[in-house]
């Protein structure tokens, strides 16, 4: 008997391969059968008129802290993620010697807007060594599978002490060797990888740099060799990608045998350069190096509102005497009082952060249901203003009070250039890319886009009105077997006999983000933007259910993903 059928349902297994109607036998965990089946089994579901999909495999959050103190690791658990893959960006908490801790998390705080209140009072951090990081994740219950990566500045300012925090200063050999040494330990107790930032983006909290910026060819190399010497592992990178930075890239993955993964990305400065990293890829691939490019699948949006981390009237004198009111007092003060409304309109400071926002009027966009990520430069907040004979703050700030709830404007400051996701259609394209870049985890009250593992189906699929499509078969396999075999996850990531039953069944008709909104569930009272879901039926780890119509059955049968996986 099995433990588990699931009937009648349309399979989408995550090859590529067309879907097809059939049923699914589960047992201990492992799909164990696929075809017609009339077995008896302790539980049947039939899935007729839904999608089954392998679960998604999310390659690029960052639950470094979350994963200690949050069980369910929303949002991800709200949109089908079954395997999570954090340690991205060269930041995370292990190795850390005691009494340092405070520097990975001003990193953290600057690199990835999660607040210091939140990880200081969220992390116990009773570990020092990469390992005793591994074993504590270990020991804790989750609804999902997780696995992690050695961040390279955590790494670095193990090893050098306070000199490792200054990108300017270069490791002597000993130091190297010690990186060396730790990672090559760390990859063969489990790491899935190693990650760096070669970013001007990545600062700490305090305005440092990140400490990778600019390691140089012999301090990557040594990162190389702890992968080659392993003989496991992935080398992760967030890059600017200036000129030289994809050949050194390059080069180390070579010297390590080992795979690299880079965030394609396309920024406003330099709206081609990702074509130019895109050529660097395929050419790597060429010449026999697995390499992979990232893309998310929608603009990566800053949202602005009154209660986010960026506030576009923060700065203006009437806002600071009512900042303390809550949203519902608030804006009922702003609505009836017409001189506070012509103080937060007309009188703008001269400051940078005034003229940031102005600078986002062209790329910014009033996000409300139905919610469109992909709007038109005539629904721009610049051309809005204009075409209303209006100023563009008068434009936010009708919105921010137009209801009681928190009201939001998307700044889509990369990925959407020219006010359009065609770039991101060239990316996806692409066979040597795959999705990511959805930041769960990180950036809590800035951006939200975890959700883009359920923005993807039907967006791409079945929604998108102004470019290409994609078949679902080739969407779901980007988001599944080739992230998961990107990390060596070869046990999950599709729906074939004896691979884990790490499964969505999925309402096509009706799968949808929902609208963001604020919570404050984090640790220390902290704050985060939070999107859920609609049309996820059910969601199994390992065979077992987590999520039944978008509710949590308390099961928690995650674990740690300890190094390169296989089929038994």
């Amino acid at each position: 008997m099995y433990d588990l059928i699931i009937k009648n349902g349309t399979v989408i297994d995550g090859t590529n391969n067309p879907r097809n109607i059939t049923d699914i036998a589960i047992s201990n965990g492992i799909i164990k059968e696929i075809g017609k089946i009339d077995s008896q089994s302790k539980r049947t579901i039939d899935a007729e008129g839904y999608l089954v999909t392998p679960g998604w495999v999310d390659i690029h959050t960052h639950y470094d802290g979350q994963a200690t103190w949050d069980p369910y690791l929303t949002p991800s658990s709200w949109h089908g993620v079954t395997t999570s893959v954090f340690g991205n960006c060269g930041v995370g908490f292990a190795p850390v010697r005691k009494g340092t801790e405070n520097f990975l998390i001003n990193l953290m705080e600057g690199v990835e807007d999660i607040p210091e209140s939140v990880l200081s009072e969220g992390i116990d951090f009773n570990w020092e060594t990469f390992p005793e990081y591994l074993d504590s994740l270990e020991s804790s219950k989750r609804i999902m599978d997780i696995g992690t990566q050695v961040p390279h500045a955590a790494l670095r300012f193990f090893v050098m002490g306070e000199d490792g925090a200054n990108h300017e200063i270069k490791p002597n050999h000993k130091q190297i060797e010690d990186m060396t040494n730790i990672l090559e330990e760390a990859l063969l107790k489990g790491a899935l990888g190693v990650s760096t930032s070669r970013t001007t983006k990545h600062k700490s909290a305090s305005g440092q740099l990140t400490p990778s910026l600019q390691a140089d060819d012999k301090e990557l190399a040594g990162i190389a060799e702890g992968l080659r010497r392993a003989k496991r592992g992935l080398l992760q990178c967030n890059s600017d990608m200036g000129p030289g930075e994809m050949e050194l890239l390059i080069e180390a993955s070579k010297l390590s045998g080992q795979p690299l993964s880079v965030l394609l990305i396309q920024y406003n400065d330099f709206p081609d350069r990702w074509r130019e990293t895109l050529a660097h890829i395929i050419n790597a691939n060429e010449m026999g190096i697995n390499t992979t490019g990232q893309v998310g699948s929608r603009p990566i949006g800053v949202l602005m509102g009154f209660n986010t981390s960026v506030n576009p009237f923060s700065s203006h004198e009437a806002w600071q005497k009512i900042k303390d009111l809550n949203t519902f007092e608030r804006n009922k003060l702003i609505r009836e009082n017409s001189d506070i409304r012509e103080k937060l309109i007309n009188e703008v400071p001269v400051n940078g952060h005034t003229k940031w926002i102005e600078n986002t009027f062209l790329l910014s966009y009033i996000l409300e249901e139905p919610l469109n990520y992909e709007p038109t430069k005539e629904m721009s907040i610049s051309y809005l203003a204009k075409s209303n004979n209006i100023s563009p703050w008068e434009i936010m700030l009708n919105h921010f009070i137009s209801s009681d709830k928190d009201e939001f404007i998307m700044h889509t400051f990369e990925n959407y250039t020219h006010n359009n996701l065609d770039v991101i259609s060239e990316m996806l394209e692409s066979k040597y890319t795959i999705c990511g870049v959805g930041d769960a985890g990180a950036h809590v009250a800035t951006i939200c886009d975890a959700s883009y593992p359920t923005f993807m189906v039907p967006f791409w699929s079945r929604d998108r009105n102004r470019g290409k499509k994609f078949d679902l078969e080739y969407l779901v396999s980007k988001q599944t077997l080739k992230t998961a075999q990107t990390y060596g996850l070869n046990d999950r990531g599709a729906i074939l006999k004896n691979m884990r039953a790490d499964i969505n069944i999925i309402d096509y008709e009706n799968i949808t983000v929902t609208k963001p909104s604020i919570s404050y569930d984090l640790p220390a009272g902290g704050k985060r933007l939070t999107q859920k879901a609609e049309g996820y039926k059910h969601t199994f780890v390992n065979g077992i259910e987590v999520s039944h119509n978008g509710e949590f059955t308390g099961n928690m049968p995650g674990k740690l993903i300890r190094g390169p996986q296989t089929i038994n």
